[in-house]
């Protein structure tokens, strides 16, 4: 398919492409077929992590799909039950042998976990940025840090986040935690970006697609992208792969922006768990 995805500047002068395919809740029995699709499609963004348990299929798609390494951008993020330095050094060995490469574009904390390790993300931080020094995470950052949680890294590390990775979609914008992002030249990634589905029959939504001639799920990810968002939906159907990949040629005016920007719920529309309370440790 002819589309063009445009590659966003990271704050440590690498690039990433602003659309990414997920592999969320994608068994492994599934995932090598659901990567190998979308990168026929022209996908070159994976998103994993080690809590998915789909790693190893990742890569494995990776490798048979005829492309070279350095075409496709791969994410992957820390399992939440090692978050001590040595235990997430290992986990980061673990990650890399699974997906059989020598290095990762981006790593990411995938949890603060605040009421968890004495409430120390900090040293796990520091710890992806041994990684970044010795060029085996091409780049690092968050997934699902609050704004007191990026002020405390800014007061007590080195590196700043490259990517934000939070829930964001038409109903929670999470506008305090991406206006922080901007401010300090971190790029957020939007998870659930359809809010699971849950906003593809809004009749809000359903009206802007029939007025552009795209589906509600085209139009939700075009006006991530038009914020400057990065987005990876996740599916194992190859029509939605497909669809989902088709949202660049096409550009939503401000009137449409506005109607969907309006639909945000603050924090009653969040549909995953809140990263101040969240604390889920993996048996």
């Amino acid at each position: 398919m002819a589309n063009t995805i445009p590659d966003i500047p990271l704050n440590d002068g690498n690039t990433i492409p602003q659309l990414g395919f997920g592999v969320f809740q994608i068994e492994p029995k599934d995932t090598v077929e659901a990567v190998s699709r979308a990168l026929e499609i022209g996908y070159r963004h994976i998103d994993t992590a080690e809590m998915y348990g789909n790693e190893a299929e990742v890569g494995e798609a990776v490798r048979t799909s005829g492309l070279d390494r350095a075409e496709v951008f791969v994410t992957s993020k820390l399992n939440n039950a090692f978050h001590r330095p040595e235990d997430a050094r290992r986990a980061f060995e673990s990650t890399l042998s699974a997906l059989k490469m020598d290095h990762i574009d981006l790593f990411l904390i995938h949890w603060p976990l605040p009421t968890r390790y004495d409430g120390d993300f900090v040293s796990t931080w520091k710890t992806l940025e041994e990684f970044q020094r010795d060029g085996r995470a091409k780049s690092i950052g968050v997934s699902n840090f609050q704004v007191p949680h990026l002020e405390r890294l800014a007061a007590e590390a080195d590196v700043v986040p490259a990517v934000n990775q939070i829930e964001v979609h038409p109903y929670f914008g999470n506008e305090d935690v991406r206006a922080y992002d901007r401010q300090h030249n971190i790029i957020t990634q939007a998870w659930s970006p359809i809010a699971q589905g849950k906003v593809l029959d809004d009749p809000t939504v359903v009206d802007v697609a029939d007025e552009v001639g795209r589906t509600p799920a085209q139009v939700v990810l075009r006006c991530h992208v038009q914020r400057g968002d990065i987005v990876f939906p996740k599916s194992t159907t190859p029509s939605r792969i497909a669809e989902n990949f088709q949202i660049f040629d096409f550009a939503l005016d401000d009137a449409a922006m506005e109607r969907i920007s309006g639909l945000d719920r603050g924090e009653a529309g969040r549909q995953g768990p809140n990263p101040d309370e969240f604390d889920y440790l993996p048996s």
